[in-house]
Formats: structure tokens, C-alpha cells, sequence
């Protein structure tokens, strides 16, 4: 019967489940096994995988769900990243900022970052923000698994531009990003948001790929006041 006769265990559970994310093995828009499955894997007991789950969420490295069925579990949003990243999302995100203030920001912030990974030459790697890309093609995702992995997208391309501090300033902003979003998600238009959203990301990565730095910059400034215009009309 697995123990937790360690007072460590949950920090076996999350070295492992971190080492499977950092190797590939495990990637975003993926659900880990349930707490069972995993308990029995490690040699430990539920509630030491519950408290690394906890943790990860924390972290933002993962989005918990509850029931059962195909939908429920964890599902993977992030890989873990540095230390200062995770110190400035902890700071921000406590903060309850209006979300008019959250979305200027995100212009200002996106707008140089997509012109920044444009300019650069050869292009920066954009591996994982194509995978969440590629994740947020499966037509099983709930609309709010969706915009979970859209807000990680936005802050993947961040990272990619290797600017630490705005980097850390997206991720910091996540958690407000997919209040707002998620909020503003309309169910009855959402297949046609869905389809435009994907394409929108698409043609955003295809003008950095380009070497078009104001080509990226009028997608990216076009598609998050698209979003918002479109989740500010539906909420009237």
C-alpha cells in the first residue's frame, strides 16, 4: 500500500512530474493521470499528489479539474520556468487589476514583443508556442481549456523574444488575462470565435516568420482588441 512516510513526498511527485514536462514527455493541452493512477506510479499516497497538483497550480504550470469523464483531471498549460518569472507572476497576479488597465498593457507589452521576434534574424525559436498552437486544435477542448492554452500562448511568444523582464510580466499578467477572457467567452458564438481566434494565431506567428515586424504588430494589436471588443458586447 503506497505511504507518505516521507515528509517530502509531494516533492518526489512534483520532481517527477516536472522532469516528465521538462523532457517533452508531457506537453501542454495534455492531462496528467489521476491522482490514483499516479499515486500507485510513485510509490506514494493521494494526498501527497494532491499537494504537488496544489502546487503546480500555483505555479501556473497546470489548470485542475473537477468531475470525472475525459475532461476532468489536470491539464498541463505550462512548462515550469525561472525563478524570477515565477517571484513577478506571484507579485502581479495577486493584484485585481481592471481589466481596461490589463489589456492597455498587454497592447504595449505584445505589440514590441512581436515586433522584437520579427526583427530578429535567424527567427527565434517559436517551438512552443506552435505546440500550443497544435493543442488548441483539438476540437474536444472546452472553450475554457481553449482560452486557458490562448493566454499561454501569448506569454509562450514572450519567453521566445528572451526579453526576461517582459517575459516575466506576461506570465505575471496570465492570471488576469484568462479571468477576462474567460468571462467574456459567448457559448452560442464560441465555435465561430474558436475558428477565428486559431487562424488569428496562425497569421500572428506566419508575419514573425515572415520578418514582418509591423505585420506582427497590427495582428497582435488587432487580435486582443478584437477579443475584447467581442467579449465587451456579449457581457451587455
Amino acid at each position: 500500500m503506497p505511504s507518505d512516510s516521507s515528509p517530502r513526498a509531494w516533492e518526489q511527485v512534483l520532481t517527477h512530474l516536472e522532469k516528465r514536462l521538462t523532457s517533452g514527455e508531457v506537453v501542454p493541452g495534455q492531462r496528467l493521470p489521476g491522482e490514483r493512477i499516479l499515486a500507485a506510479e510513485l510509490g506514494v499516497g493521494r494526498s501527497s499528489v494532491r499537494e504537488a497538483l496544489r502546487v503546480m497550480e500555483a505555479l501556473g504550470l497546470l489548470k485542475a479539474q473537477t468531475g470525472s469523464g475525459p475532461t476532468s483531471g489536470a491539464m498541463i498549460v505550462a512548462r515550469p520556468t525561472g525563478g524570477m518569472t515565477m517571484l513577478m507572476r506571484m507579485q502581479v497576479a495577486a493584484q485585481g487589476f481592471p481589466v481596461t488597465d490589463v489589456v492597455k498593457t498587454r497592447l504595449v507589452l505584445e505589440a514590441e514583443v512581436m515586433q522584437e521576434l520579427a526583427r530578429t534574424q535567424p527567427t527565434p525559436n517559436l517551438e512552443t508556442a506552435v505546440e500550443l498552437l497544435d493543442s488548441m486544435d483539438n476540437l474536444e477542448l472546452s472553450a475554457h481549456e481553449f482560452l486557458i492554452l490562448d493566454a499561454q500562448f501569448h506569454v509562450a511568444l514572450a519567453d521566445a523574444a528572451g526579453n526576461r523582464v517582459v517575459a516575466a510580466m506576461m506570465t505575471g499578467l496570465r492570471e488576469s488575462i484568462e479571468a477576462y477572457v474567460l468571462s467574456g467567452v459567448n457559448l452560442d458564438s464560441w465555435p465561430s470565435t474558436c475558428c477565428r481566434l486559431r487562424e488569428e494565431h496562425r497569421r500572428i506567428v506566419e508575419a514573425v516568420q515572415a520578418g514582418d515586424p509591423e505585420s506582427a504588430r497590427e495582428r497582435i494589436t488587432g487580435h486582443i482588441r478584437g477579443y475584447y471588443a467581442e467579449s465587451t458586447h456579449s457581457a451587455q
